[in-house]
Protein backbone atom coordinates (compact mmCIF):
# COMPACT_ATOMS: atom_id res chain seq x y z
CA UNK A 1 0.00 0.00 0.00
CA UNK A 2 1.31 3.63 -1.05
CA UNK A 3 0.86 6.75 1.22
CA UNK A 4 -1.84 7.87 -2.01
CA UNK A 5 -3.53 4.39 -0.59
CA UNK A 6 -2.92 4.91 3.20
CA UNK A 7 -4.42 8.55 2.68
CA UNK A 8 -7.67 7.46 1.17
CA UNK A 9 -8.26 5.26 3.69
CA UNK A 10 -8.69 7.57 6.31
CA UNK A 11 -11.32 9.42 4.64
CA UNK A 12 -15.06 8.56 5.26
CA UNK A 13 -17.25 9.46 3.08
CA UNK A 14 -19.93 8.80 5.75
CA UNK A 15 -18.45 10.49 8.22
CA UNK A 16 -18.08 13.87 5.95
CA UNK A 17 -21.71 13.22 5.11
CA UNK A 18 -22.22 13.76 8.79
CA UNK A 19 -20.32 16.30 9.95
CA UNK A 20 -22.10 18.39 7.17
CA UNK A 21 -25.51 17.44 8.31
CA UNK A 22 -24.85 17.82 11.98
CA UNK A 23 -23.79 21.71 10.99
CA UNK A 24 -27.11 21.85 9.28
CA UNK A 25 -29.23 20.41 11.62
CA UNK A 26 -27.40 22.77 14.62
CA UNK A 27 -27.45 26.07 12.94
CA UNK A 28 -29.84 28.95 13.68
CA UNK A 29 -31.41 29.95 10.39
CA UNK A 30 -32.87 32.90 11.81
CA UNK A 31 -29.63 34.83 10.97
CA UNK A 32 -30.23 33.78 7.00
CA UNK A 33 -33.71 34.92 7.33
CA UNK A 34 -32.33 38.41 8.28
CA UNK A 35 -30.20 38.41 5.48
CA UNK A 36 -32.72 37.55 3.12
CA UNK A 37 -34.87 40.39 4.54
CA UNK A 38 -31.64 42.66 4.15
CA UNK A 39 -30.92 41.47 0.59
CA UNK A 40 -34.78 42.10 0.07
CA UNK A 41 -34.35 45.89 0.67
CA UNK A 42 -31.56 45.96 -0.92
CA UNK A 43 -33.20 45.20 -3.91
CA UNK A 44 -36.28 47.46 -3.45
CA UNK A 45 -33.85 50.52 -2.75
CA UNK A 46 -31.26 49.53 -5.51
CA UNK A 47 -28.39 49.34 -3.69
CA UNK A 48 -25.69 47.24 -4.16
CA UNK A 49 -24.10 44.20 -2.24
CA UNK A 50 -20.27 43.34 -2.56
CA UNK A 51 -19.17 39.75 -1.38
CA UNK A 52 -15.21 38.69 -0.98
CA UNK A 53 -13.69 35.85 0.29
CA UNK A 54 -9.80 34.10 -0.74
CA UNK A 55 -9.07 30.89 -2.36
CA UNK A 56 -12.44 28.37 -2.62
CA UNK A 57 -14.63 31.20 -0.78
CA UNK A 58 -13.45 33.86 -3.43
CA UNK A 59 -14.98 31.11 -6.12
CA UNK A 60 -17.62 30.96 -4.00
CA UNK A 61 -18.26 34.72 -3.82
CA UNK A 62 -18.34 34.69 -7.93
CA UNK A 63 -20.99 31.67 -7.77
CA UNK A 64 -23.05 33.61 -5.49
CA UNK A 65 -22.62 37.04 -7.45
CA UNK A 66 -24.14 35.18 -9.97
CA UNK A 67 -26.96 33.62 -8.75
CA UNK A 68 -27.83 36.79 -6.99
CA UNK A 69 -27.64 38.94 -10.32
CA UNK A 70 -29.52 36.38 -12.62
CA UNK A 71 -31.36 33.58 -10.56
CA UNK A 72 -32.86 35.44 -8.32
CA UNK A 73 -35.13 36.66 -11.46
CA UNK A 74 -34.25 35.28 -14.75
CA UNK A 75 -37.26 36.65 -16.11
CA UNK A 76 -37.12 40.17 -15.02
CA UNK A 77 -34.25 42.72 -14.04
CA UNK A 78 -35.21 42.54 -10.49
CA UNK A 79 -32.22 41.17 -9.01
CA UNK A 80 -29.30 42.60 -6.89
CA UNK A 81 -26.68 44.94 -8.23
CA UNK A 82 -23.71 42.57 -7.05
CA UNK A 83 -20.20 42.24 -7.72
CA UNK A 84 -17.78 39.41 -6.41
CA UNK A 85 -14.95 41.80 -4.96
CA UNK A 86 -12.34 38.51 -6.21
CA UNK A 87 -13.47 38.21 -9.48
CA UNK A 88 -11.10 41.06 -11.54
CA UNK A 89 -7.36 39.59 -11.35
CA UNK A 90 -6.44 42.88 -12.96
CA UNK A 91 -7.67 44.81 -9.57
CA UNK A 92 -6.73 42.19 -7.35
CA UNK A 93 -2.50 42.21 -8.70
CA UNK A 94 -2.65 45.43 -8.90
CA UNK A 95 -3.59 46.53 -5.32
CA UNK A 96 -2.06 43.58 -4.16
CA UNK A 97 1.08 44.71 -5.57
CA UNK A 98 1.12 48.24 -5.16
CA UNK A 99 -0.78 48.76 -1.79
CA UNK A 100 -0.38 44.99 0.06
CA UNK A 101 -3.09 41.65 0.02
CA UNK A 102 -4.88 43.17 2.89
CA UNK A 103 -5.72 46.20 0.99
CA UNK A 104 -7.61 43.57 -2.39
CA UNK A 105 -10.84 44.25 -1.00
CA UNK A 106 -11.16 47.53 0.85
CA UNK A 107 -9.93 49.44 -1.50
CA UNK A 108 -12.63 48.33 -3.74
CA UNK A 109 -14.96 49.23 -0.99
CA UNK A 110 -13.48 53.04 -0.26
CA UNK A 111 -13.97 53.36 -4.30
CA UNK A 112 -17.51 51.84 -4.98
CA UNK A 113 -19.17 50.99 -1.38
CA UNK A 114 -22.07 53.90 -0.48
CA UNK A 115 -24.52 54.30 2.38
CA UNK A 116 -26.75 51.44 2.74
CA UNK A 117 -24.87 49.15 0.36
CA UNK A 118 -24.35 45.30 1.79
CA UNK A 119 -20.98 43.72 2.21
CA UNK A 120 -21.15 39.78 2.62
CA UNK A 121 -17.86 38.44 3.60
CA UNK A 122 -17.19 34.50 3.31
CA UNK A 123 -14.59 33.46 5.68
CA UNK A 124 -13.71 30.19 7.38
CA UNK A 125 -11.33 31.49 10.14
CA UNK A 126 -12.98 35.16 10.18
CA UNK A 127 -9.33 36.64 10.94
CA UNK A 128 -7.62 37.37 7.18
CA UNK A 129 -6.50 40.75 7.06
CA UNK A 130 -7.61 41.71 4.24
CA UNK A 131 -11.45 40.61 5.21
CA UNK A 132 -10.83 42.18 8.35
CA UNK A 133 -9.80 45.45 6.43
CA UNK A 134 -12.98 45.23 4.09
CA UNK A 135 -15.40 45.16 7.08
CA UNK A 136 -13.75 48.08 8.42
CA UNK A 137 -13.99 50.13 5.14
CA UNK A 138 -17.53 49.05 4.92
CA UNK A 139 -18.24 50.57 8.07
CA UNK A 140 -16.36 53.71 7.33
CA UNK A 141 -19.29 53.50 4.67
CA UNK A 142 -22.12 53.12 6.98
CA UNK A 143 -22.45 50.08 5.01
CA UNK A 144 -24.39 46.96 6.05
CA UNK A 145 -21.82 44.03 7.17
CA UNK A 146 -22.26 40.57 7.20
CA UNK A 147 -20.14 37.06 7.76
CA UNK A 148 -20.67 33.89 6.79
CA UNK A 149 -18.10 32.13 8.59
CA UNK A 150 -17.08 28.98 10.35
CA UNK A 151 -14.34 27.83 13.11
CA UNK A 152 -14.88 30.53 15.75
CA UNK A 153 -15.54 33.68 13.33
CA UNK A 154 -12.41 35.28 14.85
CA UNK A 155 -12.62 38.83 14.37
CA UNK A 156 -14.78 39.04 11.90
CA UNK A 157 -17.38 37.78 13.74
CA UNK A 158 -16.90 40.63 16.48
CA UNK A 159 -16.74 43.37 13.55
CA UNK A 160 -19.92 42.31 11.49
CA UNK A 161 -23.52 43.87 12.03
CA UNK A 162 -24.91 39.86 10.94
CA UNK A 163 -22.98 36.90 11.91
CA UNK A 164 -24.01 33.50 10.37
CA UNK A 165 -21.83 31.62 12.52
CA UNK A 166 -21.11 27.40 11.84
CA UNK A 167 -18.78 26.32 14.48
CA UNK A 168 -17.04 24.08 12.33
CA UNK A 169 -13.12 23.40 12.08
CA UNK A 170 -13.69 21.90 8.97
CA UNK A 171 -12.83 24.72 5.75
CA UNK A 172 -13.70 22.40 3.33
CA UNK A 173 -17.21 22.12 5.19
CA UNK A 174 -17.26 25.83 6.16
CA UNK A 175 -17.18 26.50 2.34
CA UNK A 176 -20.03 24.18 1.59
CA UNK A 177 -21.92 26.12 3.83
CA UNK A 178 -21.27 29.59 2.10
CA UNK A 179 -23.36 27.98 -0.88
CA UNK A 180 -25.63 26.33 1.09
CA UNK A 181 -26.54 29.84 2.86
CA UNK A 182 -26.36 31.19 -0.78
CA UNK A 183 -28.28 29.15 -2.51
CA UNK A 184 -31.02 29.43 0.47
CA UNK A 185 -30.85 33.03 0.12
CA UNK A 186 -31.63 32.79 -3.82
CA UNK A 187 -34.76 31.13 -2.75
CA UNK A 188 -36.23 33.29 -0.63
CA UNK A 189 -35.58 35.96 -3.44
CA UNK A 190 -37.00 34.35 -5.89
CA UNK A 191 -39.53 35.24 -8.32
CA UNK A 192 -42.22 33.04 -8.07
CA UNK A 193 -42.20 30.04 -9.79
CA UNK A 194 -38.67 30.85 -11.34
CA UNK A 195 -36.78 28.85 -8.82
Amino acid sequence: MDAKDSAMNNFSCPEYASQLSQALTSADWSQVTQLGQILQNAITENRALYICGNGGSAGNAQHLANDFLYGVSPKKAKSLRVEALSANCSVLTCLGNDLGYQHIFSRQIDVKGNVGDVLIVLSGSGNSANIVEAILAAKQKQMITVGILGYKGGKAKELVDLPIHFAIDDMQISEDLQLIVGHMLMRMLCDEGAC
